[in-house]
């Protein structure tokens, strides 16, 4: 991590000469500009830079789409307005003499950018922050890496890829030997990046591993996912192979990415331990109990695309059923830890989510449980899979059905900012029903 005085000094001694100024966009992607770093020092600092409002009003690929209220070519598709947050400066070992900074969204003529993702974490962890509360976070990502590079991977059509793995190996010691030249350099870039690893491990599917981060501050949680991401990409490509974070890119495993949560008072006190039955305080069983009531209608910010919901396969150790259980992966919320370390696993998002998105949508469900005060239901001993529990939902229509009902969503986020997101998955939705897929020609070309 950097301060503005030391950015200063290895900007004078020539050591960076680059500046990267980023935003998060609803896809959870960075998005911004690579600027001169004296520029950055001269102007951005004091003034801010701007970026075109489509930013928060594109699809995955990039293409302007109708039913945004903030952004739209009949409002001439302006300017906002990217405010470094210089908490967030840092060196980025993995490019030469370069530095980045993650930045606020706001409106040109002032006032915040409600349905920016950060902005919306934020005002959740205001919320908390009323309370005397906030929150801790970690988040696990796992990935598929491949020995094709992301240039062949694309005239391949992402089709008969090469895994860096031939079988699962899942724990094992020498499958991750096979990939630690590359394993090794991203632990190492990141942890020069400011973030703290804890350790990497191999997965299930053919090339899939994890790569572990310590918890932190929520809001520094989910800029260190987000930059993570990006870079654990860019130095694949740099090695000349290509990894993926979607949720489900085969018909094996899925890439999940588990978040635990946990609360502290403001001064620094842990609040969800207690006398009650397993460890847990009042304010424990209210916001697990907040966390169960709120899944079903704040999926979408969970898995927001329709391949998130490939990964809800029973048996996969995706989740499907709405319960807790106490180390029971079997549940869609786990509850981990016990005394100081309390926390709960929601197991729900995969690799594809926007991690402050879910982390809001995480303490809006908490914090409704505990200003409801909502009882705990007796946890699931068992397999959850075959409970008789009500499920998530099983496809992205379901989940938009489920958000435009919220009126928790509603209260908790505004309606200018769930309308927004409904039509980022109407978007979604649109695009893949005027897909035709290599499934439907395998099935229909000839046999049909």
């Amino acid at each position: 991590m950097l301060t503005l005085d030391r950015l200063r000094e290895l900007v004078e001694a020539g050591s960076v000469d680059t500046v990267l100024v980023a935003m998060t966009d609803m896809q959870g992607r960075l998005q911004g500009k690579r600027c001169s770093a004296e520029y950055f020092l001269n102007e951005v600092v004091s003034h801010a830079t701007e970026a075109c409002n489509y930013l928060l009003a594109v699809d995955v690929d990039m293409n302007t789409v109708d039913g945004y209220r903030m952004s739209s070519w009949e409002r001439g598709y302006g300017d906002f307005v990217l405010r470094p947050d210089l908490g967030t400066l840092r060196e980025i070992p993995w490019h030469e003499g370069t530095a980045l900074v993650l930045c606020d969204v706001e409106w040109v003529q002032g006032g915040e950018v409600p349905a920016s993702p950060r902005q919306v974490l934020r005002r959740q962890l205001d919320r908390l922050a009323e309370r005397g509360l906030a929150a801790f976070v970690g988040t696990e990502l796992e990935f598929i890496v491949f020995d094709d590079s992301y240039e062949q991977a694309w005239q391949r059509g992402y089709r008969d890829l090469t895994p860096a793995n031939q079988y699962n190996v899942d724990y094992s010691m020498l499958g991750t030997a096979r990939l630690e030249p590359l394993l090794r350099r991203i632990r190492n870039a990141m942890s020069g990046a400011g973030l703290y690893v804890e350790s990497a491990k191999g997965e299930c599917n053919p090339g899939q591993q994890e790569i572990a981060f310590r918890y932190a501050e929520a809001l520094s949680t989910c800029d260190n996912h987000s930059i993570y991401k990006t870079g654990a990409k860019e130095i694949a490509a740099q090695e000349g192979k290509s990894l993926t974070f979607m949720a489900k890119y085969n018909e094996r495993e899925g890439n999940s990415c588990h978040i635990h949560i946990s609360l502290r008072s403001t001064e620094g006190d842990a609040v969800l331990a207690g006398d009650r039955p397993g460890g847990f305080s009042p304010l424990m069983e209210h916001f697990l109990a907040g966390q169960l009531a709120g899944l079903r209608e704040l999926t979408y910010f969970f898995a927001p695309n329709v391949n998130s919901y490939k990964r809800f396969v029973p048996g996969s150790f995706a989740p499907t059923a709405v319960a807790w259980g106490t180390d029971n992966r079997t549940c869609a919320l786990r509850v981990v830890g016990h005394g100081d370390s309390l926390r709960v696993e929601n197991r729900v998002p995969g690799g594809d989510v926007n991690p402050y998105l879910a982390v809001a949508a995480l303490i809006a469900a908490g914090l409704h449980g505990i200003e409801n005060e909502l009882p705990l239901e007796p946890e699931l001993a068992g397999n959850a899979y075959n409970s008789g529990k009500p499920t998530v939902p099983t496809t992205l229509r379901d989940a938009t059905a489920a958000l435009a009902e919220s009126k928790l969503a509603r209260q908790a986020f505004g309606d200018e900012v769930v309308e927004h997101y409904l039509n980022a998955a109407r978007v979604e939705l649109a695009a893949f029903d005027a897909a035709v897929t290599d499934w439907e020609r395998i099935r229909g070309f000839e046999r049909l």
